[in-house]
């Protein structure tokens, strides 16, 4: 397993859709040049800024109330792995640890690394996912990504979130 961080998150100009970018979290680079992209729902991404802006909703939000209820059960949220890439679509567990036992809860990337931020674990890519699904950027820059999203979210409608 490879230890990642979150580089940024992004709007994919084409499709309009979130893209969290993921880097190896040994890279001291402000601006590394692979990054792992999961293109996610807007929900989810809007939940993993406000977790790591330390944002807190007037009322607790899904993954802070997943997060809450965990350890209110006796448990931390040890760490997230994200497990497999299946025809595009990537797969992760989140890893429960208690005083009896550790248990493994199969989650969405997205989910998973919003509960992350909240919990502050750490986030690990199995070694032949993130071989296979890197790409090359050229710069990152966090601070004009998550400006470019905030401007998103000011200007979505609610509806848009609905199916």
């Amino acid at each position: 397993m490879i230890q990642v961080r979150i580089a940024g998150l992004s709007l994919d100009p084409v499709s309009e859709q979130p893209v969290l970018l993921l880097v190896r979290a040994d890279d001291p680079s402000e601006n590394p040049r692979l990054a792992l992209p999961i293109w996610i729902g807007h929900a989810e991404a809007s939940a993993i800024l406000l977790g790591l802006q330390g944002i807190e909703a007037p009322r607790p939000m899904t993954h802070d109330l997943l997060h809450d209820a965990i350890e209110a059960l006796g448990h931390t949220v040890a760490r997230v792995e994200i497990t497999q890439l299946d025809s595009g679509t990537f797969y992760a567990s989140v890893i429960l640890h208690g005083d009896d036992r550790d248990l493994v809860l199969d989650a969405r990337p997205s989910d998973s690394v919003a509960l992350a931020v909240r919990a502050g674990c750490p986030i690990f890519v199995a070694e032949d996912v993130f071989a296979e699904a890197v790409v090359e950027v050229t710069e990152i820059d966090e601070e004009e990504e998550v400006e470019k999203f905030r401007d998103f979210l000011d200007h979505v409608d609610p509806s848009d979130f609905m199916s």
